[in-house]
């Protein structure tokens, strides 16, 4: 998945975020390149946002 196939504004889950983050270390071996470590950053910032947003809702 690129990190820019996100539409600005949509919302996924922390869960589908979480998931995304694992399938990108499996097919990383364990050692992401400098495109995939880009990634990875995006992909932990929106995972931390959806679990704000999780959290504020449950609230």
């Amino acid at each position: 998945m690129s990190p820019h196939s996100v539409a600005p504004g949509s919302v996924r889950s922390a869960a589908e975020v979480n998931e995304q983050i694992r399938a990108l270390w499996l097919r990383a071996g364990g050692s992401l390149t400098a495109k995939e470590r880009a990634e990875y950053e995006l992909l932990v910032v929106e995972w931390a946002a959806a679990i704000r947003g999780e959290v504020i809702e449950a609230a």
